[in-house]
């Protein structure tokens, strides 16, 4: 399996910009972090101590979190930690992550050693990580819906960043009522690749490495706007297909969706471009195979590993073209030892490589040395 960090060695200047913050009657210099694109989180970075701002980390969510990150219980008190969310540590030496795409920039930054617990192990493809499971050294935690408190516990971690969909977890309320901070990460609600892409600087913040998380960021949307760039000189835009049938409906992404923007970069015509709205479009079997019969190209047909096992689920699957052409790609088919797909860890950190592996699918003459990292064919 292909090493899933790639490690990047930019050092970029770290952009920020002047503010002024009150604290206790005095006036301090304040920093604000600059973000591009991601609107889910915000950070000043004051005199002796860090304001984390989330704001809306699940769907459909108008709650904001704000969290004091201190060097001292001391400080947080002195400057009213009780009108936030919680108190982090400034010095983090251990923690829990709840989700694999959280795993990617542990490893980016160099700090994979802090990992102390994890609810799923196997769900993690990283090689690097999957060693550190399998030295004993990542706890399991069972499942994210109902973590083994226990366990954690008794783990002591400086923090648990975790992530919600409704706002209600009293796993997460239990763990902070035993005095472990939890901080909620919202990466998988941005609107665009990129903002997803740019929580790395999250991260950054957490382990005080602000500079290596903006260079890391810098490169990959570079690579992601060189080649959004490259494939505007295609000669031709093949109509793509996407999604499949969950028991009578089909569900593809909207065309202000993330995933439908990956499509639009890559310069292809997705046939249903043209609609807007939250979460995925559902139709009917007969009004997806209506317009994209004869479509060109099959983008993840869901779980489905095989064309025989996509005929054996639905034998209409066969009537399309590009099941005919044998044009069906998938990213299922790459996980790592334990069955984890990679994509649904290093897909929100690496948009560059999802964009290059369209591309390179729906316009096989650009990016010639380039070889698809997520997405294969169906065999």
């Amino acid at each position: 399996m292909k090493k899933l960090i790639i490690l990047i060695c930019f050092i970029a200047t770290f952009g920020c910009k002047n503010d002024q913050a009150q604290v206790d009657g005095n006036t301090i210099d304040a920093k604000s972090i600059v973000l591009k694109y991601a609107t889910g989180f915000s950070v000043v970075q004051k005199e002796d101590f860090k304001i984390i701002e989330v704001k809306n980390p699940w769907p459909n969510s108008d709650a904001t979190f704000s969290y004091i990150q201190s060097p001292t219980d001391e400080l947080a008190s002195s400057i009213g930690h009780e009108d936030h969310a919680g108190v982090i540590p400034m010095d983090i030496k251990s923690l829990v992550v709840t989700s694999t795409t959280h795993v990617p920039a542990l490893e980016l930054l160099g700090v994979t050693s802090t990992l102390v617990g994890f609810p799923g192990c196997d769900y993690i493809s990283s090689e690097q990580t999957r060693k550190r499971i399998d030295a004993g050294h990542v706890r399991e935690l069972g499942k994210n819906e109902g973590i083994n408190t226990e366990v954690l516990l008794e783990l002591k971690p400086d923090l648990v960043i975790g992530f919600g969909v409704d706002g209600t977890n009293k796993t997460f309320e239990n763990i902070k009522k035993a005095g472990i901070p939890v901080i909620y990460n919202g990466d998988w609600v941005e609107s665009s690749a990129l903002a997803k892409a740019e929580w790395i600087k999250f991260f950054g913040v957490l382990f005080n490495k602000e500079k290596e998380a903006d260079s890391i960021f810098n490169k990959i949307e570079q690579d992601y706007l060189k080649a959004k760039e490259i494939a505007l000189r295609a000669k031709r835009s093949p109509s793509v297909l996407s999604g499949a049938m969950h028991k009578d409906i089909w569900y593809l992404p909207n065309g202000t969706s993330p995933e439908a923007q990956f499509l639009l970069d890559a310069n292809i015509n997705y046939l249903w471009k043209d609609t807007a709205g939250k979460g995925s479009l559902a139709l009917s079997f007969e009004t997806v195979f209506e317009k994209a019969k004869d479509a060109d190209i099959w983008l993840s047909p869901s779980y489905y590993s095989s064309l025989e096992q996509l005929e054996k689920a639905n034998s209409h699957y066969s009537k399309f073209e590009a099941f005919k052409n044998k044009k069906v790609y998938t990213f299922s088919n790459t996980t790592g030892p334990t069955g984890g797909v990679l994509y649904y860890e290093l897909g929100i950190a690496r948009p560059d490589l999802v964009l290059k592996d369209i591309i390179k699918i729906c316009h096989p003459d650009l990016l010639q040395d380039y070889e698809p990292f997520f997405f294969k064919p169906l065999q």
